[in-house]
């Protein structure tokens, strides 16, 4: 059985280690997240503080953005925006992972806690029951702040999180 977890698809340009799970893991990813690397993939801001850093993630968007693009993966991912809360079949990242993408829609239910694409990211793991996944400690903070009923986990914690223990528990 595979591990799912919501998270951005920034992450996963990010956080190379992501790729390489010690189990199968299914990652949800919200489709605004998706289209969110074709501005990180144009930005002249750095997402790294090391240029050398920056350039490396932006290479690997732009491999994320490619693979997203073949024509099978394009064709799954329009199916997922049909119908609001639609769900794509299962995008293959080699043997052990998995993306769905999902078709959230932020509703406001948290007002000024989250913004929007935040929001989509707690309801994705509400709707889903996954927790989420993140590197932002401020997230992680709004999202225990509005008392959100979704489990989270710092992507520091990633090895912590696919332990079958902590897993079991979470369903």
């Amino acid at each position: 059985m595979s591990r799912r977890f919501v998270i951005e698809a920034v992450m996963v340009a990010i956080y190379g280690e992501l790729l390489v799970p010690s189990a199968p893991v299914e990652y949800i990813v919200p489709y605004t997240t998706v289209m969110e690397l074709y501005e990180f993939q144009n930005s002249p801001e750095p997402l790294m503080n090391d240029a050398s850093d920056d350039l490396h993630v932006k290479n690997k968007i732009s491999e994320l953005i490619s693979y997203l693009e073949e024509p099978l993966n394009r064709k799954k991912l329009e199916r997922a925006l049909s119908v609001p809360w639609s769900k794509s079949p299962a995008i293959l990242f080699g043997d052990n992972i998995s993306w769905i993408v999902i078709n959230a829609v932020d509703n406001e239910q948290f007002g000024e806690l989250l913004d929007p694409i935040e929001t989509e990211i707690v309801l994705t793991a509400q709707r889903e029951n996954a927790p989420v996944l993140t590197d932002q400690l401020e997230l992680i903070r709004r999202i225990i702040e509005a008392e959100a009923p979704v489990q989270v986990f710092d992507i520091g914690d990633f090895d912590f999180a696919m332990e079958d223990s902590i897993f079991s528990n979470l369903n």
